[in-house]
């Protein structure tokens, strides 16, 4: 079973910045692509942006190059949010998937993402 553990949401003010991180543990099957997602109250969780393991990644378009996703490692992957504005305020959940029988993360939509964290807040006052 992979566990995914989320860390580094907090509350900033409109125009600023915040990095999500995400380590991954327990995970011995195969390489594993990994995601970001966000949910805001009342709304559907939203696929935010994901990477495979062979490096590609892919945005969301209302990220409009504020966020950039990388990994730090094989099992895990860091969310670099610039110019945050109010209608950024969610949750913000780490999410993977093993990278097996053509799965890959250029599909941001919840089912094709079998591990989930907790997630973590981040509000964006103006």
């Amino acid at each position: 079973q992979v566990r995914l553990v989320e860390s580094g949401g907090g509350s900033v003010q409109a125009g600023g910045s915040l990095t999500l991180s995400c380590e991954a543990s327990g995970n011995s099957f195969a390489k594993i692509y990994m995601g970001w997602f966000r949910q805001a109250p009342g709304k559907e969780r939203e696929g935010v942006a994901g990477i495979d393991p062979d490096g590609s990644i892919t945005y969301a378009d209302f990220v409009k190059g504020r966020f950039t996703i990388s990994s730090d490692g094989a099992d895990s992957t860091r969310l670099e949010m610039n110019n945050l504005q109010p209608e950024d305020t969610a949750r913000y959940y780490c999410a993977a998937g093993l990278w097996i029988m053509g799965q890959r993360a250029d599909d941001l939509s919840p089912p094709n993402f079998r591990y989930w964290g907790q997630g973590t807040q981040v509000t964006i006052s103006s």
